[in-house]
């Protein structure tokens, strides 16, 4: 069912099952919560940032007084789990992923799913490095250029890089979709499937395909062209000297492709200021006025080609991530 068109359908339904997919067994969910101690915890700041940021992944219209009472629930699942494993390294964007459980599952048993979550399908996130993340995101290439060959190229090209598709991994998408709807959709078909199927559906998005079409595509993916296959070509990809989610975040404003189109157009004049202190007779390189109509196409073109998910790209300048929109 999980995998079926439609998902689990209900919050009920998912209550029984997830856990089941997960492998938690019954008897944790009756165990009390631990106490959380927030003094003196070397998270707390951070999380308390994040999930007062969080308002817009609580239900409209709810009222105020319980949605603060599930921030603080949201606060208290994450320290605890953290808590509890002392080798998992806290970052942004996991809490978006946190608060859709907390959302459909309630306190107790979301902290033990988050829980075999974060030691599992999450783990590699949680690493004190940003590697095992580069890593995963260095299959995204090989996979988009098997589903569209034009748009791996046209990427390949305006050097995009990988980054872009970066919040999309670590929050399971749950940052990016406006519709509550469609995240819990998402999460029962990646709780169902392997780890690295977030990056097969993240491959899929620029394809302009209904919603339970990109799902089934993503799915079909895995099947044709397994990690197993993609594995050489993700190790030979091209890597970021970005070891931290910090270094990541600056890094990929050089990575969006209106900053490489600037960063060409400087170097341009650039050189054609050299060109030019050389002498009369050097030809110039490049008029501002045509670099300036190369930058316009360029943009405009990157945004046909990949649609959607290039214009959250763009996007990304005053925002850690774009909120997109993808499905009616």
């Amino acid at each position: 069912m999980a995998i079926s068109e439609g998902g689990l359908l209900t919050d009920e339904i998912r209550c029984q099952v997830w856990p089941r997919l997960l492998n938690v067994p019954s008897h944790v969910f009756e165990q009390e919560p631990d106490t959380v101690e927030r003094e003196n915890n070397k998270d707390y700041n951070q999380v308390l940032l994040d999930v007062q940021r969080s308002l817009r992944r609580f239900p409209p219209g709810m009222p105020d007084e319980q949605r603060e009472g599930l921030q603080e629930e949201l606060i208290d699942i994450i320290l605890r789990v953290l808590k509890k494993n002392p080798q998992l390294h806290y970052y942004q964007g996991y809490h978006d992923i946190v608060v859709t459980f907390l959302l459909v599952l309630g306190e107790r048993l979301a902290t033990a799913l988050v829980e075999k979550l974060s030691t599992h399908h999450l783990r590699d996130f949680m690493d004190p490095t940003m590697d095992n993340t580069k890593h995963i995101l260095n299959y995204l290439m090989p996979i988009i250029e098997r589903v569209n060959p034009d748009v791996h190229d046209f990427m390949q090209q305006a050097e995009v890089g990988t980054i872009f598709a970066l919040s999309w991994l670590i929050t399971w998408f749950g940052h990016v979709l406006s519709d509550f709807r469609h995240v819990v959709r998402l999460y029962d078909f990646f709780l169902a499937c392997h780890p690295l199927m977030p990056i097969y559906f993240a491959a899929v998005i620029p394809q302009d395909l209904p919603y339970e079409t990109l799902i089934s595509r993503a799915g079909d993916l895995f099947v044709q062209f397994p990690p197993s296959e993609l594995a050489r070509e993700a190790a030979t990809q091209e890597s970021t000297a970005a070891s931290t989610f910090t270094d990541f975040g600056l890094a990929s404003a050089q990575q969006r492709p209106d900053s490489v189109l600037r960063r060409r157009r400087r170097q341009k004049q650039a050189a054609l200021e050299i060109t030019g202190a050389a002498g009369p007779n050097t030809v110039a390189v490049a008029r501002p006025s045509v670099t300036r109509r190369f930058v316009r196409l360029a943009v405009m073109g990157l945004t046909v080609a990949l649609g959607a998910a290039a214009l959250a790209v763009m996007n990304t300048a005053l925002e850690w991530a774009p909120k997109l929109d993808l499905f009616p």
